[in-house]
């Protein structure tokens, strides 16, 4: 979290913000000193989550109820900031009324990309497009690189008028971890806004560095009943296919690769 805080509160360029760390059940002595340093920033003010457990979607809610702003961002601790003018590039859309969510463009750190932009049915439920391919790279005619429309980002970073956050009645908590930030950008594309990518925003996403990898039986369980509950809730648009992904391309990569072809004839022809 401090490389996270650190990269904001040096590079932002952007005056007029506040951040709200969410604690969620920490043990360490050294976390709670470093949140007295943070408390002297006017900027910044630490909130408790008063629920045990980890609860992706909880947490945020939580979040909001203490933001004191017009507009949102969800933003993992897990991250660093790449891109100073940030919140100017995000606003800049985020502030047309049509548009109810802008997310960015994240990378490993081996400078490969983590994120740019979701597609919903890869992988049977919903996965991130040009996953690992370099930082520096193109894929598909180069759409890792333009500013488009989605059905979803990632909520690791993504900014939303707080009045589009209320409207949809914020993250749903039934999703504790995984596919709350597709259902949350579903539910806002329901309601008839769009969801903006926008590549010229950059983080570094050192992905589940707190958290760590779903591994455990227990985390295995709640991952597989997180995917039915999404399923149950979404399934007529995962029958229908995301309206930005071509209909000729697989589901079972990241990548943009064409679908197998079968073709049946008839030999006596």
């Amino acid at each position: 979290m401090q490389t996270c805080v650190n990269s904001i509160l040096e590079k932002t360029t952007y005056a007029n913000y506040e951040i709200i760390i969410v604690e969620n059940n920490s043990q360490t002595e050294e976390i709670f000193e470093y949140y007295q340093e943070l408390e002297k920033n006017e900027k910044i003010k630490i909130v408790k989550y008063p629920k045990t457990g980890f609860n992706y979607s909880g947490i945020i809610n939580c979040g909001v109820q203490n933001c004191t702003g017009e507009y949102i961002i969800q933003l993992n601790n897990d991250t660093e900031l790449l891109t100073p003018n940030w919140l100017e590039i995000m606003l800049g859309y985020c502030q047309r009324e049509e548009i109810g969510a802008v997310g960015v463009k994240l990378y490993y750190p081996d400078e490969t990309i983590q994120h740019a932009g979701i597609i919903v049915g890869i992988g049977g439920v919903a996965g991130n497009r040009f996953k690992s391919i370099p930082q520096n790279g193109h894929g598909y005619f180069a759409e890792e690189s333009m500013i488009q429309n989605l059905s979803a980002v990632t909520a690791a970073c993504v900014m939303t008028p707080k009045s589009v956050f209320e409207e949809v009645d914020g993250m749903d908590e039934t999703l504790a971890v995984a596919f709350n930030d597709v259902d949350f950008c579903l539910k806002i594309r329901q309601k008839g806004y769009l969801i903006i990518y926008n590549p010229f925003v950059e983080f570094t996403h050192y992905e589940s560095k707190s958290r760590g990898l779903e591994n455990t039986p227990a985390k295995k369980k709640r991952f597989k009943n997180e995917i039915n509950i999404f399923m149950n809730k979404w399934q007529d648009f995962l029958d229908e296919g995301d309206p930005y992904y071509n209909i000729n391309l697989s589901l079972d990569t990241e990548v943009y690769h064409m679908k197998k072809c079968e073709i049946e004839y008839d030999k006596k022809k």
